[in-house]
């Protein structure tokens, strides 16, 4: 077979070409026009065995396919190209390269042509692929915990706690608190009208009450009469509405709480919050930080999470602190999340950043409430640790190392002259790259069109890490 119908065979159908002998010695390598700069390295097998050029593993593998390639007992039989095998040879500086090959019989002494295809690219969506199942993964269980956490909380709420459609008023969910306040109604309380469960009376009132919680976030405290018949326990009796608006996917709902009006009484609250302590010590055990302040941002308290992210040393305490000492990237953005608290009282997933007490800043995300009408008028942080997720993909060299919306998130991070700064050099570079494709990495011609001396589009080379031709380097550099 001669090199110009071999070279022609792998331009057209394949990335590599070995033609072996019947010992399995490689005797002569071809490459495909695309691969013929990145895989020079294969040039170098030549002479070697081809079981010695990759992995352990594989040369089993290797052998199976020299063996299928042996010559038929009968004559006439014609060559087949058997089925593809991949495997992986191990290159230079510790990098596989996966390939697959394809057998044909060269002659009767046993030498066959192995036809190869570059899987690198396969193998890289193959580990995007992983990667995103693994960080779905992940994504799950953590709302499967954090589900678990809430429903914790929304179970040990000694309040009856009652989630409402906004427009029909209907029950979607309730707590144990209400099955045991509302008696035999609350064991059929789902799907049913709030309305249904009160006096006439009191149905007005409530109905008013709920509609400016829909409009307005939340409403006060209304006193009302459920409307079964007195006799049993909790029912007839005199409770406290109250009801605060949140939105889940495009559906407005009411959080409605049920308390009786010995419950609000000081000293009945008081005993009965120091007999019922649960939702206290699910807080402080929460992994999320939990922080309470005071209007200002005076922290009054925290939970345990809040000072191990922290990392205080022994003694010193954070209540009585502004919160702003540790969290944010400056003192704005404090600033802008009691405003939007004071303005809209919720705020969801505002990305900032935590400062040890080393001074180590930390990437966390912060939902935060306001209760301004309670019995003293505060501020809640929860703050969550968002440095472990997955990074963003890796990005083709050829493509933006950075996008807009990065450039301009580091505005608070950094000084405007430091982002001005890589802002200059990523266009910068980005020309230098546009001039070597345009000359065809000619870089004397790349340096003219720049109005640059070699000299100095060589340390600009360097600076950004654009590699070359080493040869090119020299001469670069020689002149």
């Amino acid at each position: 077979m001669s090199a110009d119908f071999l070279a022609r065979i792998v331009a057209a159908a394949c990335d590599v070409a070995l033609v072996v002998d019947s010992q399995g010695v490689i005797r002569d390598v071809s490459l495909g026009a695309s691969a013929a700069a990145e895989l020079a390295e294969l040039r170098q097998w030549v002479g070697r065995r081809w079981s010695e050029t990759v992995t352990i593993e594989n040369r089993g593998k290797v052998q199976a396919m020299l063996a299928a390639g042996q010559p038929a007992a009968d004559p006439g039989t014609t060559a087949a190209v058997m089925p593809e095998r991949q495997v992986t040879h191990a290159l230079s500086g510790g990098i596989d390269l996966p390939i697959s090959y394809s057998i044909v019989p060269l002659d009767a002494q046993g030498g066959v042509l192995a036809l190869g295809r570059d899987l690198r690219e396969v193998a890289a969506v193959q580990q995007r692929l992983v990667d995103a199942q693994q960080s779905m993964e992940r994504d799950y269980l953590r709302l499967r915990h954090t589900e678990a956490r809430y429903r914790l909380l929304f179970e040990a709420v000694d309040e009856a706690v009652l989630v409402l459609d906004a427009s029909s008023l209907v029950v979607f969910e309730h707590n144990a608190a209400a099955t045991q306040l509302l008696g035999d109604a609350g064991k059929r309380l789902i799907g049913r009208s709030l309305l249904d469960l009160l006096q006439a009376g009191s149905q007005a009132d409530a109905q008013a009450a709920l509609a400016q919680a829909r409009s307005g976030g939340r409403c006060d405290d209304l006193p009302v009469r459920l409307a079964a018949p007195s006799g049993t326990a909790g029912q007839g009796a005199e409770l406290h509405l109250s009801a605060s608006a949140f939105r889940q996917d495009s559906t407005t709902l009411l959080l409605a709480r049920l308390s009786s009006t010995a419950a609000t009484s000081p000293q009945k609250g008081a005993s009965q919050g120091e007999a019922s302590p649960s939702l206290l010590d699910v807080v402080n055990t929460l992994p999320d930080a939990f922080v309470l302040t005071d209007m200002q941002g005076r922290i009054l308290s925290a939970n345990q999470a809040f000072g191990d992210m922290l990392q205080l040393p022994p003694g010193e305490a954070v209540v009585g602190q502004p919160l702003d000492r540790w969290l944010g990237r400056t003192s704005v953005d404090m600033s802008v999340l009691i405003g939007n608290l004071r303005q809209h009282g919720v705020l969801r997933l505002f990305p900032t950043t935590l400062r040890s007490g080393f001074g180590e800043a930390s990437p966390v995300e912060v939902s935060a409430v306001a209760v301004p009408d309670g019995r003293q008028a505060c501020l809640g942080f929860a703050i969550r640790d968002v440095a472990r997720r997955l990074p963003a993909e890796t990005r083709p060299t050829r493509q933006l190392p950075r996008s807009v919306e990065q450039l301009t998130g580091l505005v608070g991070r950094l000084p405007l002259k430091d982002i001005v700064g890589e802002t200059t050099d990523l266009i910068e570079k980005l020309c230098i790259e546009a001039a070597l494709e345009l000359t065809r990495d000619h870089r004397a011609s790349a340096a003219e069109m720049l109005g640059l001396s070699r000299q100095s589009l060589y340390v600009k080379l360097r600076r950004y890490g654009i590699l070359g031709d080493t040869t090119q380097d020299d001469t670069m550099a020689s002149d």
